[in-house]
């Protein structure tokens, strides 16, 4: 499923510069997010959540791209608190685990 995700925001989404960075958020949000939701029958082990985490994360640095700093001038990828600073959203294991059925 992942790769399904992935696959389809990369080839429709990621590089259309037609589409603001508010509406591929909400792409994000409709679309990818509830295919990750899919890893509710996995047996989550601490190398998945790692997988989930790095996914949603390269997704989110995609989606807001670079920063430019401000003492060199380079550009540069953003930081995790700084995507969790604009995307606010709770760690992906943490919406997985309650939605679980036993």
């Amino acid at each position: 499923m992942e790769v399904k995700a992935k696959n389809y925001f990369r080839g429709n989404i990621e590089f259309s510069n037609l589409l603001s960075k508010n509406l591929k958020v909400k792409i994000y949000r409709t679309i990818i997010l509830p295919v990750l939701y899919g890893c509710e029958t996995w047996s989550l082990k601490m190398r998945e959540g790692r997988r989930l985490r790095v996914f949603k994360n390269m997704v989110l640095r995609r989606i807001f791209g670079s920063k430019r700093d401000k003492v060199t001038g380079e550009w540069r990828k953003l930081h995790n608190e700084e995507l969790y600073d604009m995307y606010c959203s709770p760690n992906i294991i943490r919406m997985i685990k309650p939605r679980r059925t036993v």
